[in-house]
């Protein structure tokens, strides 16, 4: 609606612009992500489907589910135009120029489709907040937090990930769930699950609320659940939908016999707890904990400093993290946590409907959950609560002040995939910008509201300045980087692990003593 009134302008310029801000990064930096990529291009084109899960020639071999490595063989028979070289399995870490130009525009190109579904998600919009400059409207601010997001930027298009086009697909199923169309919001999610297992993080909101929704097709007067409108024919048709995805995706290995190595490669639990960067979440926290406990009982001799070993002391971010003083956590663990943390979000979706919300709410606080809680979190899946909280944000002032929170401190924790002295000004930059950005739009938005922040938010987010001074100034001019070079990451992460824990208490807060008006139960 506000997108048809003569807004599309204003889109195609917002989206022409990052895309030529994207272009402007192919040179920078890229991580040991794109070696990752360009090795899955060389196994998919060569090898028959039965050898991609078993070819172990580079050690970054495949282990994304089928439709993304079918999605390297289509790119890889476009490579092969730019440099054939890079199709060659033994190659290791080639990286010519055309080689470089092609990873990088096939990430911006792919980009295309997370552009359709930021223009979808802002169609579903409410244009309520009717505001005579297009700067302060609810769509234009969606769509710069959206196409601009800081984190999706740096991951993608210096870091190196194809996260934007599978992020596309999300934000596409969540506005097809909008729209009330069901069944398409229900294929775009089994695609994508498909393509990146880690959206089965936030699975649970999509079956629940599709259960709620489109299964039982009406409610009761006080809002609850009228149990005889249950529909056969709709569970049915769902379960058709995740049959038929799940067998064009692992059939041809269930045929081969192979699904048992394809999920082992999906899963590979023998990694450690902790990514060699903790990702600020509870374990890095419990980390922090267990170390100080290890320095104390060191200093009043209640530990035997012979019997500890030496890397759990001056590793410090090392994959196999051995606690000294705490319980050693085991997979097992993690996912019983992760399964308490998710449940109240998904007994509120069930309870307390309050439609494409109460969904988007669900849907945030099983990523958050899975991001505080999981085995080996890696750092970048914080955008996976980011992006879908900014869809909410515009729409109260109270999660317009949760995402204030989450989405600096989670950027912030960003940093240091980003190591290399030339990207120092560009994220800095690139993240000013976008928080500057975020703070003065949504602001504006709910100007008419009480302050988004409280004062100890406020100091809180402020602190994040001296920290980076400190962490890319201070530290590496004295002597303990020699003997400590941890610190930097250690501080960094547990400081934005606060931030981030606090935002997902807030968040539960605010979900669980929301009471539900009139209008919403008879929706």
């Amino acid at each position: 609606r506000a997108m048809a009134a003569g807004g599309r302008g204003w889109f195609r310029a917002l989206a022409l612009g990052v895309s030529f801000l994207k272009c402007l990064l192919i040179p920078a930096y890229y991580s040991t992500d794109f070696e990752v990529h360009r090795n899955w291009l060389a196994i998919t084109h060569n090898l028959p489907l039965s050898q991609w899960y078993y070819e172990a020639t580079s050690e970054w071999t495949l282990d994304y589910p089928p439709f993304f490595a079918w999605f390297e063989y289509a790119l890889s028979h476009i490579a092969k135009y730019f440099d054939p070289q890079m199709l060659v399995v033994e190659n290791l870490n080639y990286a010519s120029h055309a080689t470089v130009f092609f990873q990088r525009l096939s990430v911006i190109f792919t980009d295309t489709l997370f552009i359709y579904a930021v223009h979808e998600c802002c169609r579903c919009v409410n244009g309520k907040r009717a505001a005579k400059d297009i700067l302060e409207k609810p769509t234009f601010i969606l769509a710069v937090l959206l196409l601009w997001n800081f984190g999706l930027l740096i991951v993608d298009h210096i870091h190196f990930q194809y996260n934007g086009f599978l992020f596309g697909l999300m934000l596409l199923s969540v506005a097809r769930l909008c729209q009330k169309r069901y069944l398409e919001g229900a294929l775009l999610f089994a695609v994508l699950l498909h393509f990146k297992h880690i959206y089965m993080y936030v699975a649970p909101a999509y079956g629940i609320y599709l259960l709620r929704s489109y299964c039982f097709t009406a409610n009761n007067a006080d809002g609850s659940l009228k149990w005889g409108s249950f529909s056969f024919l709709h569970v049915t048709l769902l379960g058709l939908i995740v049959c038929l995805v799940s067998a064009l995706s692992l059939g041809p290995f269930l045929v081969l016999g192979q699904l048992p190595q394809v999920i082992s490669r999906l899963f590979p639990f023998k990694r450690g707890l902790c990514h060699a960067y903790w990702a600020p979440n509870f374990w890095a926290l419990y980390n922090a904990v267990d170390k100080a406990l290890t320095i104390l009982g060191l200093k009043c001799n209640f530990l035997d400093g012979t019997k500890i070993s030496k890397a759990s002391m001056t590793g410090g971010l090392v994959q196999e993290f051995q606690h000294t003083v705490l319980p050693s956590v085991t997979p097992l663990a993690t996912l019983i946590c992760t399964f308490i943390a998710i449940l109240p979000s998904v007994f509120c979706l069930w309870f307390k409907p309050q439609g494409p919300r109460g969904f988007l709410q669900c849907l945030v606080l099983c990523a958050l959950s899975s991001f505080m809680f999981g085995w080996h979190v890696h750092e970048k899946a914080i955008l996976l609560a980011i992006l879908p909280l900014s869809l909410l944000s515009i729409q109260r002032a109270k999660d317009a002040g949760i995402y204030l929170i989450l989405a600096t401190t989670g950027h912030f924790s960003l940093f240091p995939l980003l190591f290399t002295p030339p990207e120092l000004p560009i994220k800095i930059l690139l993240m000013l910008l976008f928080t500057v950005y975020s703070f003065s739009s949504l602001k504006s938005l709910f100007r008419r509201e009480k302050p988004l922040l409280n004062w100890l938010e406020t100091i809180y987010l402020i602190q994040l300045v001296p920290l980076e001074i400190f962490c890319e100034i201070i530290f590496p001019l004295t002597p303990w980087k020699w003997h400590f070079p941890f610190v930097p990451l250690l501080l960094t992460s547990v400081y934005c692990a606060l931030g981030i824990t606090y935002a997902w208490l807030k968040l539960y807060v605010s979900v669980l003593t929301e009471r539900i008006s009139v209008r919403q139960k008879a929706e």
